[in-house]
């Protein structure tokens, strides 16, 4: 059986492209394409559930926002965050292979497992945060998102944001793009307790509660890595995975993501119309 990605074709305001069976196809080939058409429509479906049911709407940042290190390099600041370690002499807090890691969130998390609430934990997240805030000035915007946030926003639903990047560097990014009002003050980001980022879901229960809600139907995460997921099984939220690529895809797929989608066309496109037209 073949599944297709949610997000590649479109037909119309919400249906997936599918191949039709064509006269002088062989019955197992018509048999696969039968499975196929019958697998997006199923998964089409399953997104409609989440998205006409979703009141409250978690977005994680770098990811399904926006591509937040494509003009500024993240292994850059991870290099940093290694020599400004290198140059106190507490290159030996980490191993041979933690050096050499090209995410500086794996470089803090590995400090910080040694010499947790530390003031140097405390100056190496204020690194990566300023790393981060420089960032924002190259950081492209996901396809489609701006409209998905604005849409969604205007139809009534709370938004949030739940990342394991600085909230600083959300917001600054969130105001450049003219989108922070569709989020202010939801907006929950890393801070020196790190054992609180995502899969721990600290970040998403403190967003419900802000927003007057409780964990159910009504309330979606919307994320790209496994973390995500888990953090929203954590907190009792359903999700949806975003994947940019077939490579993310497989890795949220193999963490028991159910509805992932390579798109946010097709969320976009689901959404009602603001002022209950369709």
């Amino acid at each position: 059986m073949v599944r297709r990605p949610l997000g590649n074709h479109h037909d119309g305001a919400d249906t997936l492209l599918v191949t039709s069976h064509t006269p002088g196809t062989d019955p197992a080939t018509a048999d696969t394409e039968e499975d196929t058409e019958g697998d997006a429509e199923k998964d089409a479906g399953e997104l409609r559930a989440l998205i006409m049911d979703a009141r409250f709407v978690l977005f994680d940042f770098d990811g399904p926002i926006c591509r937040l290190f494509a003009g500024y390099s993240a292994a850059g600041i991870a290099r940093e965050l290694v020599q400004r370690l290198e140059r106190q002499g507490l290159l030996r807090l980490l191993t041979e292979e933690e050096r050499r890691d090209p995410d500086p969130q794996a470089v803090l998390h590995a400090v910080d497992r040694r010499r947790r609430g530390s003031e140097l934990v405390a100056d190496l997240e204020e690194r990566l945060t300023q790393g981060e805030l420089k960032a924002v000035t190259g950081a492209q915007a996901t396809e489609h998102a701006d409209d998905l946030i604005r849409t969604w926003s205007a139809t009534g639903a709370r938004l949030a944001v739940t990342t394991n990047n600085s909230a600083r560097a959300a917001h600054e990014y969130l105001v450049n793009r003219g989108l922070a009002g569709c989020f202010t003050p939801h907006i929950y980001g890393r801070t020196r307790e790190l054992c609180r980022q995502k899969p721990d879901p600290y970040h998403l229960n403190r967003a419900l509660r802000a927003m007057g809600t409780a964990p159910g139907a009504a309330a979606l995460m919307i994320g790209d890595s496994p973390s995500d997921l888990q953090a929203a099984l954590r907190a009792g939220v359903r999700f949806l995975g975003y994947a940019r690529d077939e490579r993310v895809e497989e890795r949220l797929r193999a963490a028991g993501a159910e509805t992932v989608v390579r798109s946010l066309e097709p969320v976009l496109r689901m959404l009602p119309a603001p002022g209950g037209r369709t």
